[in-house]
């Protein structure tokens, strides 16, 4: 059976499979029987975002599809801020806090983050699971959802973030790397400040 990381075009060649080998039979098992752990409101909206991304890349390109994921990450990242400053009862959250709501909230839509190191300057996560699944390879332009959400949430509560992927999952390597510089100056990744003085 295929798993919920899987993607309707896997779910169609094993049908085909399925119905070619039980042609003929009148004992095979119902037909539902395959769609029941595949075919679900997650799986479906996983796709759904994988497709408009490999489409807005196809459209116009991976630096302006990265901007138009960008816009809506930087978005869920204030609404998903606002939850947790709720839950914690808390304005502002310290570096470790940051870290360990940036793993929280990767970890309840299925991601396997983990915190790599954390001091003054930075904050570094790993990843190995990607919430996308394994058909994110390839669609770069959806590591901007981490960033903007990882950048909105640590400038919020910290001042400032650059958030740099020098290893991700999409670009075809084994896991993940996501750095948090919280300190100004030259470096790679997207720049992130606070908005609210609050």
């Amino acid at each position: 059976m295929i798993d919920g990381q899987g993607t309707f075009g896997e779910l169609s060649a094993q049908a085909e499979e399925t119905t070619s080998q039980t042609a003929g039979s009148s004992n095979c098992y119902p037909r539902g029987d395959i769609m029941g752990d595949t075919l679900t409101r997650d799986s479906f909206l996983r796709n759904l975002i994988l497709k408009l991304a490999e489409s807005l890349e196809d459209v116009v390109g991976p630096e302006d599809a990265e901007g138009y994921v960008s816009i809506v990450g930087a978005q869920i990242g204030e609404e998903i801020n606002a939850l947790y400053k709720y839950e914690k009862a808390t304005e502002r959250f310290d570096r470790q806090q940051v870290a360990e709501v940036l793993v929280d909230l990767k970890r309840r839509i299925n991601g396997d983050f983990f915190i790599v190191n954390i001091n003054e300057d930075e904050i570094v996560l790993g990843n190995r699971t990607c919430p996308f699944g394994a058909s994110v390879e390839g669609k770069q332009s959806l590591c901007m959802m981490t960033s903007n959400v990882f950048g909105t949430i640590a400038s919020e509560h910290l001042g400032y973030a650059r958030v740099h992927l020098p290893e991700t999952i999409a670009s075809g390597c084994k896991e993940c790397r996501v750095v948090v510089s919280l300190r100004k100056g030259e470096g790679p990744g997207r720049e992130y400040y606070r908005v609210s003085d609050e």
